[in-house]
């Protein structure tokens, strides 16, 4: 029997197959490239295997909906709004940009890109200033994914002077009339997102796909800091792996942690910290490892060693607070090193190299150390 003919770009075939033709799903989804997209989506995120799986269906759906369309086999589009729940941190705007390669690839899509919007792109600041500015972002989007963060401050119910209502019904009306050459996703934590759904119930009809970000485990977080460091050329030393992990298992705890945003925000401190440890011994001959290794001094200067359990003194790019997501103490205060100076020096002399290389440090010596 005759076989199928590959479709022309956009999804859209030169000319209907006979109806005796048959396909083969491993050739069409190789000469589409989304094989490429959940491979890569795949590297660049540790865990997600709901969220993943949940891609890679609906994948499958367009595929198939694609190569009925070459058979002359039609049916509605398939709605592809979405809204991505979960805390900061978890790969929301990852998945995000993915999916718009994704669906560009397939032909639902013309331009496949990505555009992040927020409350202040989308809400004016007066009568007739929003509509504008909604339409502009619409605009820019179309073609492509409006990806837009924390939707739930698109409409403020504790003010009567708020026009995010104005954006919102701008959106709908936009959602439902332009689904063929735009797609929402709506992303923010997920009690507040059904909050906004029962307030704007149009908006929840609209869209087809709920998709929810767990926060990262301690093992996965592990892996994501590793990953970094390896894209970066760096890596931990056996030592430092070690101390890492307790920086997470504390960081975790703690207020305003946002998974993977704080461990790439903490290995850039540490990476800040081992460049100016390198340079405090300008005469010192160093090599490529030396270049490389992360070392544990490098992360015990974090100020997750030297606060309290529960601290609500913020990070260097923490996300703001959600209430009642506040981590739980730690089921034990290990003690903790104390500040000084460069270089490094314990009590009584200069800090030993065994000590430096020791999982130990931090957990009871008085190590001198600052950054």
């Amino acid at each position: 029997m005759p076989r199928a003919r590959r479709p022309r770009k956009g999804g859209r075939p030169a000319q209907l197959l006979a109806p005796e033709a048959t396909v083969n799903f491993a050739s069409e989804r190789n000469a589409s490239g989304i094989g490429d997209v959940l491979a890569a989506l795949d590297g660049e995120l540790v865990g997600l295997a709901p969220v993943k799986k949940r891609i890679q269906e609906v994948a499958a759906l367009l595929l198939v909906s694609r190569v009925r369309q070459n058979f002359g086999l039609l049916s509605t589009r398939p709605n592809l709004h979405m809204c991505f729940t979960g805390a900061p941190g978890v790969g929301k705007t990852t998945v995000g940009m993915r999916m718009a390669e994704l669906l560009h690839r397939l032909g639902y899509l013309d331009r496949g890109h990505l555009v992040v919007a927020m409350r202040n792109d989308l809400v004016g600041e007066y009568i007739g200033h929003t509509a504008p500015k909604t339409k502009k972002v619409l605009d820019r989007a179309k073609g492509g994914v409006l990806f837009i963060d924390e939707a739930y401050y698109l409409h403020r119910t504790d003010s009567e002077k708020d026009y995010g209502q104005e954006a919102v019904e701008i959106l709908l009306q936009v959602m439902e009339n332009e689904r063929d050459n735009l797609v929402v996703i709506l992303a923010g934590y997920k009690n507040r997102m059904d909050a906004f759904f029962e307030s704007n119930p149009g908006m929840s009809s609209r869209i087809a796909h709920h998709l929810d970000f767990a926060d990262y485990e301690l093992d996965e977080l592990d892996s994501i800091g590793k990953l970094m460091l390896q894209q970066e050329s760096y890596y931990l030393s056996e030592d430092a792996a070690a101390t890492f992990r307790e920086y997470l298992k504390r960081r975790m705890r703690q207020p305003r942690f946002a998974n993977g945003r704080s461990v790439r925000n903490a290995l850039e401190r540490a990476r800040l910290r081992h460049a100016n440890r390198l340079l405090a011994d300008p005469d010192r001959i160093w090599n490529r490892d030396d270049l490389m290794r992360i070392e544990p001094v490098d992360i015990l200067a974090s100020s997750v060693f030297s606060r309290p359990t529960g601290s609500s003194v913020r990070q260097p790019g923490d996300p703001p607070s959600e209430p009642g997501s506040g981590r739980l103490p730690l089921s034990r205060n290990l003690p903790v090193p104390q500040r000084a100076a460069w270089p490094w020096k314990a009590a009584g002399g200069n800090l030993p190299d065994q000590l430096m290389r020791s999982p130990e440090v931090g957990r009871g010596w008085s190590v001198s150390y600052r950054l």
